[in-house]
């Protein structure tokens, strides 16, 4: 019903992206640009964005020097890893995925997200 007010979309696309109570820190629902963006706020939206992109970029640059500094070193250096998934070589492929780990629904029962980084 009213389809052609929301671009056609089904009522499941449309709640895709529908905040959810309890969710990690880091969910991409919580994305302050978008949320600004799906209330029509698009100058904000933008600049929103443009400081969401800056930090992720100066946070990369981080990883990389201390990559460097470790190398040259001959320190170990632990390098990012996803919270929640590891990388496994796929058995039937033999190509390199992301499975699963666990981790996120025990912290979200607890409502602790204490290793979740400041992404936005």
């Amino acid at each position: 019903k009213y389809a052609e007010n929301m671009y056609y979309f089904s009522e499941l696309a449309l709640t895709l992206n529908a905040p959810e109570s309890g969710t990690a820190p880091t969910d991409s629902r919580r994305r302050p640009d978008q949320r600004l963006m799906e209330n029509g706020r698009w100058d904000e939206a933008n600049a929103e964005k443009q400081r969401l992109e800056e930090k992720q970029r100066l946070s990369r640059k981080k990883r990389e020097a201390e990559a460097a500094r470790a190398t040259e070193d001959g320190t170990p250096y632990d390098p990012y890893k996803p919270l929640w998934f590891e990388r496994r070589k796929d058995p039937v492929t033999q190509e390199l995925t992301h499975v699963y780990k666990g981790g996120y629904w025990e912290s979200k029962d607890k409502q602790d997200w204490s290793l979740c980084p400041d992404i936005f």
